[in-house]
């Protein structure tokens, strides 16, 4: 590879355009003295480091499909690869209700903080109905019950006080 050629310039060779200065791999070897392709035999006599051998790498490619045999191993088994399941529980067929639009509105009418407690318990009432959690839904519909009343019970407090406050207050200036 000439460094004076740019790598599109005329004049480079096929060979010199794929590998670009770098060795190729070793080639694949068979090494029938291990049982096990890519693995070392088992040191059974303690601790010690493993013991690779072969060439620079060591490592046999894996099949290309479930059920194969490796060549040149007609003793060795098959390998089958099982899919995972995941079991989930459906829906709520009798959703609890997460009093999600009352929780908004106790959020911007009566009282922030409580509402964006009560918010948050709506929403984890909401996601426990889909995800089929009957005991977690009725838990945080509950909680979520108790944060808007709260809010609402301070949010008509705080306005009826302000009207007292007002009258009170314009009654005595005149």
């Amino acid at each position: 590879m000439d460094p004076s050629k740019s790598p599109n310039a005329p004049g480079w060779t096929s060979d010199e355009k794929t590998t670009m200065g770098q060795t190729p791999p070793p080639p694949y070897q068979d090494h029938p003295q291990y049982p096990n392709p890519g693995y070392p035999p088992a040191n059974l006599q303690g601790y010690g480091s493993p013991q690779y051998g072969g060439p620079a790498y060591g490592q046999q490619p894996y099949p290309t499909g479930a059920g194969q045999q490796y060549p040149g191993y007609p003793g060795v088994a098959t390998v089958t690869v099982q899919p995972t399941v995941y079991v989930t529980r459906p829906p709520l067929e009798h959703p609890v209700n997460d009093y999600l639009c009352y929780s908004v509105f106790t959020l911007l009418c009566c009282c922030l903080p409580l509402g964006i407690a009560a918010l948050i318990y709506s929403i984890s009432a909401r996601e426990a109905n889909h995800a089929g959690d009957q005991l977690a839904a009725e838990r945080s519909s509950r909680m979520a019950r108790i944060l808007n009343h709260v809010s609402l019970g301070i949010g008509l407090t705080l306005v009826i006080l302000s009207i007292i406050y007002v009258v009170v207050v314009s009654s005595s200036l005149h």
